[in-house]
């Protein structure tokens, strides 16, 4: 068990996961995931959330230790993904003498996992109620969609304690040392960036909480500078980018694309921008789509395959639609030999998004980067330079 530590009486059950090559299946996690669970020690007690199947000895081994023989009162379960609700089953079957804690939807659902006869006890909870323990009492608010519709999250008022279910969740097992930001940011971007509206809400509901501490489902427990972490969502779910710069994002088949690519890089780098360049083939997709919300403009440059766009560039762009990517400003370079038709595609993905400002013209390459391609990437260089968004250009 990680030695982490929150009070006396709020004690941490979780278990480290460094096996786990892809979360969800598809995100890559070089540093592993944590899933967390909570144990609560009062005159009742509560645990709060499960964990993935694939961390139950290890979890039932921490409960087992801190519990030391005694009852549980409550299980409280904020979020019924499976990372986290997978042992809510054996749990009950451990400790039948525990009451489960959830809203009507989170009964709704609960039998789809699991076959449980729970009569006598369910305890059905709504926006604001409560539940006393002795000294510390909980308090639920309802999280529709960040990112399920069951979500809830649970405040304790005596530690000041917000149990934050999936938000401020962050990649990487606890005792992995590296910036909590970027992979919070990925985390957030691509498991929750779908729901900003729904996030936006939960922060107001927040905003009225005296919070000291918080504590996700996934990623750190966080106890000091609050407002970075609450400021940092609040950008993230309403879509506003974090830096005022370029991404070059190009899927290039032998290399022609590539190198016009970076060509327009440079271009944006003597006018003095802050460029970043990926090859979207080789890009782990869930990485492009951080980098695609962190600046505020983007250039894409794509060669056509197959009469429409080169597979790499309509994947990235089908994710970052997805994640409802907006307020943005996009340049666009293709490139064909014969009936160039990628800039048409990839205008027909950024038309279905919101506040998007697509500059024309496109840069339309025939096979190899000429002359006159050069001036055309030179007006559409100045083109992206004299536009700023609600990020500072003297970022």
């Amino acid at each position: 068990m990680c030695d982490i530590y929150i009070s006396d009486s709020v004690l941490y059950v979780g278990v480290d996961d460094k096996t786990l090559d892809l979360f969800e299946s598809q995100y890559p996690v070089p540093n592993g995931v944590s899933y967390n669970s909570y144990v609560i020690l009062d005159d009742k007690i509560a645990v709060l959330d499960t964990v993935d199947a694939r961390a139950s000895e290890q979890w039932f081994d921490n409960i087992d230790r801190i519990l030391a023989g005694r009852s549980v009162d409550y299980l409280v379960v904020s979020h019924l993904e499976p990372d986290h609700g997978a042992n809510i089953g054996n749990f009950i079957l451990r400790h039948p003498e525990t009451r489960i804690v959830g809203n009507a939807k989170t009964f709704g659902m609960i039998s789809q996992f699991f076959d449980l006869n729970l009569d006598g006890r369910k305890v059905v909870v709504k926006e604001g109620d409560t539940l006393d323990l002795g000294h510390h009492t909980l308090q639920f608010f309802m999280a529709p969609m960040v990112h399920w519709p069951e979500v809830m999250v649970t405040y304790e008022q005596a530690e000041k304690i917000l149990f934050s279910a999936d938000g401020f969740g962050k990649f990487g097992a606890l005792d992995t040392e590296e910036d909590w930001a970027e992979e919070a940011a990925r985390y957030y971007l691509n498991i929750v960036g779908k729901y900003g509206v729904q996030v936006q809400a939960l922060l107001k509901k927040a905003s009225s909480l005296n919070i000291s501490v918080i504590c996700p489902l996934h990623g750190p427990i966080l106890k000091e500078n609050l407002g970075y972490y609450l400021n940092k969502y609040q950008v993230w779910s309403s879509y506003q980018p974090e830096k005022h710069g370029v991404l070059v994002a190009y899927a290039s088949i032998h290399g022609n694309t590539a190198h016009s690519a970076r060509q327009m890089a440079e271009l944006l780098r003597e006018k003095g921008e802050q460029v970043e360049v990926i090859d979207l083939s080789r890009t782990d997709m869930s990485l492009a789509v951080r980098k695609a919300f962190y600046y505020d403009r983007m250039v894409l440059a794509a060669a056509t395959y197959d009469g429409g766009v080169f597979p790499s560039m309509e994947e990235f762009l089908l994710h970052i639609k997805a994640k409802n990517y907006q307020k943005r400003t996009i340049g666009m370079m293709e490139n064909g030999t014969w009936a160039p038709m990628a800039a048409k595609v990839m205008r027909s993905y950024l038309d279905d998004m919101k506040n998007i400002t697509v500059l024309d013209p496109v840069v339309t390459i025939k096979s190899t980067l000429k002359p006159e391609n050069i001036k055309a990437m030179e007006d559409l260089a100045g083109l992206l330079s004299g536009y700023c968004s609600q990020v500072s250009c003297e970022q």
